[in-house]
């Protein structure tokens, strides 16, 4: 293919991508936001405002991806990806979870895992302490 030809395709499709995601400043927030701009199909949303995409013109494993809501900014994480999106971007099912698909009594409400943040569990601990911080105040003798 002839090297200007090859040119003109690439800035071709990086205006149809532009386009597809809203023109110029939208495409630079995109990519502030994700580091990467695609387009594609929009499959779904989740229940936190997620959004879903499939573009089967790319590369298999990397045709399927998700762009986090804008309420979480630039802190998000795989786990704010509900388990039946999670299925079907790693392709462990084609069908899409949609909002209809049975809830059970035994289910909990999805959340994603809050290690590392200020929200995070920490068990109540019901053992005496076995080591204590040295107080020079203090005059009593240890256990």
């Amino acid at each position: 293919m002839n090297p200007i030809t090859n040119y003109l395709e690439k800035v071709k499709r990086l205006r149809t991508i532009i386009q597809a995601n809203g023109g110029l400043l939208k495409s630079l927030v995109k990519i502030y936001y994700t580091d990467d701009l695609k387009e594609g199909r929009l499959i779904g949303k989740d229940q936190f405002g997620n959004e879903y995409f499939e573009n089967n013109s790319y590369f298999f494993g990397r045709n399927r991806w998700v762009e986090y809501t804008r309420k979480v900014g630039l802190d998000y994480n795989a786990t704010q990806v509900p388990p039946g999106w999670h299925a079907w971007i790693h392709y462990m099912t084609d069908q899409a979870p949609k909002s209809n698909d049975p809830k059970y009594d035994w289910m909990e409400p999805y959340q994603q895992n809050m290690t590392g943040t200020h929200h995070k569990y920490v068990p109540f601990s019901t053992m005496p302490k076995k080591i204590f911080s040295w107080d020079p105040n203090q005059n009593k003798k240890l256990p």
